[in-house]
């Protein structure tokens, strides 16, 4: 049976699973489902439709499925949805959906995201990705499985996050940061690969060594970016992950998104 501290406020439609514990002064309020194991701290606040999954750990002052922070939306039909294993820290905010877009706010399994950390409406947050104490993510963000953003950074709504990026701390990501780079300063730039995160995600080294070529190719070039990615891919579309990453970036562009670059390449280019 689920354990309720004395002080907290459970109510609604509230479906609370074996071994889970709410803890003092915690309100849950609304269409709430909790899975087995997860652990609710104290002073947190839980409202309207969010689903939590299984052996979750949630610090103390975190307020999950609040209202979108939007001057149009109320959210009336938004929801949150997290996996399992995710941990979020203290004083975490989780915004729900909005009802003009996906309606669902999403973070998935074996996330850790820090204290005073904020998801804002509509975001996806991929699986084992680490948000460090204070990031924020606008409104429609994406964050792919595997990144990393630092403390204090902030990605600017509608843009994405490809696998396994690390975005230094006190960055603005104002662009689409490519899968598998490290991107860095107070609006983005390239700089690299990711390979800590890439060898410890087990890639293979000869994939490694052509995302290495791939990246290097692409900006490095002084053709347009668009064409530098059709070439590469073109040449080394075989490799699954230089694939993706070719793939990523020219979904951005075709949105008519920006994405962030490695400048460095091209500087270093000219000095030769």
């Amino acid at each position: 049976m689920a354990k309720i501290h004395p002080t907290a406020v459970v109510e609604g439609e509230v479906e609370l699973a074996d071994g889970v514990e709410v803890g003092p002064y915690s309100v849950l309020r609304g269409r709430i489902k909790v899975g087995k194991g997860t652990k609710i701290g104290a002073r947190v606040s839980i409202y309207h439709d969010v689903e939590i999954g299984e052996n979750c750990r949630i610090f103390d002052g975190c307020v999950i499925g609040g209202p979108p922070q939007h001057t149009r939306d109320e959210g009336r039909e938004g929801r949150v949805v997290i996996g399992n294993d995710t941990v979020l820290r203290e004083f975490v905010t989780v915004n729900r959906g909005t009802d003009f877009d996906k309606r669902v706010t999403k973070i998935g399994n074996g996330v850790f995201i820090m204290a005073y950390a904020h998801v804002a409406h509509d975001c996806e947050v991929g699986d084992g990705v680490i948000m460090a104490n204070a990031a924020t993510l606008g409104g429609h963000v994406v964050v792919e499985r595997g990144a990393f953003l630092g403390g204090l950074s902030a990605v600017q709504q509608r843009c994405r996050v490809g696998a396994y990026a690390m975005v230094g701390g006190l960055s603005g990501v104002n662009k689409d940061v490519p899968p598998f780079t490290r991107a860095v300063g107070h609006h983005v730039e390239l700089k690299g690969l990711n390979l800590v995160a890439l060898k410890r995600a087990g890639f293979p080294p000869e994939e490694v060594r052509l995302l290495e070529k791939a990246y290097r190719r692409i900006f490095a070039s002084n053709k347009r970016l668009i064409e530098a990615v059709r070439e590469v891919l073109e040449e080394m579309g075989q490799s699954e992950a230089v694939r993706y990453f070719c793939d990523f970036i020219l979904e951005s562009l075709e949105r008519g998104r920006p994405v962030a670059v490695d400048k460095s390449l091209k500087r270093l280019k000219r000095q030769r």
